[in-house]
C-alpha cells in the first residue's frame, strides 16, 4: 500500500513538473502572436514533446462566425486538417463549444458524438484512443475548441488532463486577444496613414506631383510658401528628378494659375535660335525670318517662364536675362522697340552654379539674382519610400496605355526600391513602359530587368557631415560625401542575389502559414513537391520550441 501511494506521488509529481515546462514553453511563445498561425501550431508541438500527446487541434469559428474550422494541428496531414470542418452544434466539437463545457470520451470507437470527419484515426479498431475537448473562451465568449489524443494506460486521470487543457485554452485565448489587438492596432494606423496621404494628396493632386516622404514633404512646403510671391525660384537637383513638375505646381499653386505657363529649355538650342526663342524677332531679322514671332518673355507676360537647364546658357545671352530680371524690359531681335513685361521666373539646373561662376562660365550677377529661394529637389534613392506609389502610378498609366493589366510581383517591388536610380524618376517611369511593353507575362519579376541594373546596384555608405552643407550638382553629384581622413567617396556595393531573394520569400511564407507546407505553396503558386524541394535547397526547417 506504502509503494503505490508513493509511486503515485512520484508519478503526480512528474506530471505536474511537465506540464509546468509546458506552460513555461508556451508562455516563451508570446512574443510571436504577430505571426498568429506559426503561434498555434508551436503551441500544439509543445502538449506532443512535453507531455505526449498523440494528437492535438485547435478549431476556430470562422469569419462568418458559421462553422469551426482547424487553425492548427499537430499530427494531422494537410488533407486531414481541411476536412475538419464542423457545424456549431455537430459532433463532440460542437457540443464542447455549445455548452462551453469540457468532453471526454473514453474510447472514440464506442462514441456516436465522435465524426472522426478528418479521417485521422481510422485505426482506432486496433487500439483504444481516448479524446478530450475543452473550449477556448474569449471575454466569456466561446471562440474555439482545443482537443487532443491520449491511450488508455496512461496513469494520469482524465481530470487532470482536463485542468491543464483547460489552462492552454485560456493562454490560446490570450494569444487570439493579443493578436486581434495588434491587428486593430495596425488596421487604426493604416487607416490614420491613408487619411493623412489623403489629406496630402488633395493639397498637391493639382501638381500632379507622386511622394509623402519627408523630403517631399519639405519641397510641398516651400512650394506653398512660395507661390503667393512674385520671387525668382531657383530649382536645383539631378537630372530627372522633376523640376518641371514642381515649377508648374509653382504656378498653379499662386495668383497667376490662370495665366500662361511657359517653358524652355536653355540648353536644347543653339545661341542664335535660343535668342529668337526667348525675345522673339522681326521680320527678316535673320535668314530665314520670313515672319515676326514673339518670343517666350512675351508669350508668358502675366504668367510664368519657366527655364530649364538655366547653367548651359550662353554667356552672351546671360546679360540680356539679367537685364529682363532686373527691368522686365527686352527688345526683340531685328527691332529698337523696347517691350515691358510682367513675368515671374522659375529657373532650374542640375549643375552648380557656383562652380560654374568660379569657373566664368555662368554670371556672378545672374546667380544672386536667380538664386532668391532656391528649392532642392531630392535625388529618388533618398526618398525610397515613394518608389512603390511611383511605381504603382506609372504602371497603371502604362497598363492603360497599352491595354494591359500586368502587376509587380514582391521581390519586384523589393528590388526596385532598394535600388539607386541615377536616372531618377525619369529613369523609374522610362523603365516601366518598356517593361510593360515587352511583357509576355502579368507579372513583373526581377529577373525582367535589364542587365545593368545588376551590374551598377549600389549604395553609398557614409557617416553624415558634422555641420550642413549645400548641395552640388557637378559632375561628382550622387557619388556621396567624401570621407573625413581620405576625402574620398566610401561607396559598398550591395546586391541581392536571386537565391537569396527566394530564400527569404519562401521563408515568410511559411513562418505565415504556421510552416504548413501545402498553405504556403498555394500563397506562392507552387506545387507541394516544389516547396518541399526549395525548403531542402535553402535547409529551411521548422524551429523547435524549446
Amino acid at each position: 500500500m506504502r509503494t503505490t501511494t508513493t509511486s503515485s506521488i512520484r508519478e503526480r509529481s512528474t506530471t505536474a513538473t511537465l506540464e509546468l515546462k509546458a506552460l513555461y514553453r508556451i508562455v516563451q511563445l508570446i512574443g510571436s502572436a504577430v505571426h498568429l498561425d506559426t503561434a498555434l501550431s508551436a503551441i500544439l508541438k509543445v502538449l506532443h514533446d512535453t507531455l505526449r500527446m498523440e494528437r492535438a487541434t485547435l478549431a476556430l469559428l470562422d469569419e462568418e462566425n458559421r462553422h469551426l474550422t482547424i487553425r492548427a494541428s499537430y499530427g494531422l496531414s494537410v488533407e486531414e486538417e481541411q476536412r475538419g470542418v464542423y457545424g456549431l452544434d455537430e459532433g463532440i466539437y460542437g457540443q464542447v463549444f455549445s455548452t462551453v463545457s469540457p468532453f471526454i470520451v473514453p474510447d472514440v470507437s464506442s462514441e456516436p458524438l465522435f465524426l472522426n470527419r478528418t479521417g485521422a484515426r481510422n485505426d482506432y479498431t486496433k487500439r483504444t484512443i481516448s479524446f478530450i475537448g475543452v473550449p477556448v473562451v474569449l471575454g466569456e465568449v466561446p471562440v474555439g475548441v482545443l482537443s487532443v489524443d491520449r491511450l488508455f494506460g496512461m496513469d494520469v486521470s482524465f481530470e487532470e488532463d482536463v485542468r491543464f487543457l483547460s489552462v492552454v485554452a485560456t493562454l490560446i485565448a490570450q494569444f487570439l486577444s493579443l493578436n486581434r489587438a495588434i491587428r486593430k492596432d495596425r488596421q487604426k494606423l493604416v487607416q490614420e496613414n491613408l487619411s493623412l496621404r489623403a489629406q496630402l494628396h488633395d493639397r498637391h493632386r493639382q501638381h500632379f506631383i507622386i511622394g509623402h516622404s519627408k523630403p517631399m514633404q519639405e519641397v510641398f512646403w516651400s512650394i506653398e510658401r512660395v507661390a503667393p510671391s512674385r520671387a525668382t525660384v531657383l530649382l536645383l537637383g539631378e537630372s530627372g528628378t522633376g523640376k518641371e513638375l514642381v515649377a508648374r505646381a509653382i504656378h498653379e499653386a499662386g495668383p497667376r494659375r490662370s495665366r500662361p505657363f511657359v517653358k524652355i529649355n536653355c540648353a536644347a538650342l543653339p545661341e542664335t535660335l535660343l535668342e529668337s526663342e526667348l525675345f522673339g524677332h522681326e521680320k527678316g531679322a535673320f535668314t530665314g525670318a520670313g515672319s515676326t514671332r514673339a518670343g517666350r518673355f512675351e508669350l508668358a507676360d502675366t504668367g510664368t517662364l519657366f527655364l530649364d537647364e538655366i547653367g548651359e546658357m550662353p554667356m552672351s545671352l546671360q546679360a540680356k536675362l539679367l537685364r529682363v530680371l532686373q527691368e522686365q524690359q527686352f527688345e526683340r531681335l531685328g527691332s529698337s522697340r523696347t517691350m515691358t513685361v510682367d513675368v515671374r521666373i522659375v529657373a532650374a539646373t542640375n549643375v552648380s552654379l557656383e562652380d560654374a561662376v568660379a569657373e566664368g562660365r555662368f554670371r556672378n550677377d545672374l546667380y544672386y539674382r536667380l538664386n532668391v529661394v532656391p528649392i532642392v529637389l531630392p535625388p529618388l534613392r533618398a526618398r525610397r519610400e515613394d518608389i512603390p506609389l511611383l511605381l504603382d502610378h506609372f504602371l497603371g498609366l502604362s497598363n492603360k496605355r497599352n491595354r494591359k493589366k500586368i502587376r509587380m510581383s514582391r521581390d519586384f517591388l523589393d528590388y526596385l526600391t532598394s535600388y539607386d536610380w541615377p536616372g531618377n524618376v525619369r529613369e523609374l517611369q522610362n523603365l516601366v513602359e518598356r517593361l510593360v511593353i515587352l511583357s509576355t507575362d502579368d507579372i513583373l519579376r526581377v529577373e525582367d530587368l535589364p542587365d545593368h541594373f545588376f551590374r551598377h546596384q549600389a549604395k553609398t555608405v557614409a557617416a553624415p557631415p558634422a555641420a550642413a552643407a549645400p548641395p552640388s550638382y557637378g559632375a561628382g553629384a550622387g557619388a556621396g560625401p567624401p570621407d573625413a581622413a581620405s576625402g574620398q567617396a566610401q561607396t559598398t556595393t550591395v546586391r541581392k542575389s536571386l537565391e537569396e531573394i527566394e530564400r527569404e520569400q519562401v521563408r515568410e511564407a511559411l513562418i505565415r502559414n504556421g510552416w504548413v507546407q501545402a498553405r504556403a505553396a498555394r500563397e506562392l503558386g507552387l506545387t507541394q513537391r516544389q516547396i518541399g524541394y526549395r525548403m531542402k535547397k535553402f535547409n529551411l526547417k521548422r524551429p523547435e520550441y524549446r
